[in-house]
């Protein structure tokens, strides 16, 4: 699905969901959370908004950064990754609605967030930020931190694979999924969790098949 831009949208969800804000590494995901929530890029821990918890994977790498010295990459990465998943798992389990960054959109990162989401009673959604690689290599090098070509090479297929599913109107595991580009990104005022029940519902975005 798709959404036309309208200047001050908002995007609004049941309240206690889980929405994560996935899209290729460089996408601007970490900067739209910074924009809509006033944060300021250092953050090594979630962040409350009201009863909204927001939640970046950045926030966990820098929790551990000079702390895992003598672990190889790939110790260190599934580490932060474990502490973001329970960083989640707990504001889930205390009944707070979480907005979460992740970059991974693979199928089982996003069954095992749904499965998340269904032990602690809350709806799942995804909201996908959809840039072109190469804005999102240019983002990946603005921030001086560039993922490797073939690594993102895998993400780019996982990627195609999610937006195309979502297009045909197939969000699962997600109740359901709002894709939106850069230029609407940039429209967007709030991301709303007010009570509502139901599946994802649009707020000002206009929302096409």
């Amino acid at each position: 699905m798709r959404s036309e831009p309208v200047q001050g949208a908002m995007v609004r969800y049941p309240s206690g969901s889980l929405v994560i804000l996935t899209g290729l590494p460089g996408a601007g995901k970490t900067t739209l959370l910074q924009r809509l929530y006033g944060l300021h890029g250092a953050e090594s821990t979630p962040v409350a908004s009201g009863a909204v918890m927001v939640i970046d994977s950045s926030q966990s790498r820098r929790h551990w950064d000079g702390r895992l010295p003598w672990a190889p990459y790939p110790l260190r990465r599934a580490v932060v990754f474990i502490t973001h998943l329970t960083r989640i798992r707990r504001a889930l389990a205390g009944g707070q609605s979480v907005i979460a960054h992740n970059r991974g959109c693979g199928p089982y990162v996003l069954r095992g967030f749904a499965w998340l989401a269904r032990r602690h009673g809350a709806a799942f959604h995804l909201l996908l930020l959809d840039a072109p690689a190469d804005l999102a290599i240019a983002g990946q090098r603005a921030r001086g931190r560039v993922v490797a070509p073939r690594t993102f090479a895998r993400h780019e297929r996982r990627w195609a694979g999610l937006v195309a599913r979502v297009k045909n109107g197939d969000p699962a595991p997600a109740a359901g999924a709002l894709i939106v580009d850069r230029a609407e990104a940039a429209l967007l005022e709030s991301i709303v969790f007010d009570g509502s029940g139901g599946n994802l519902t649009n707020g000002n975005f206009r929302i096409t098949e």
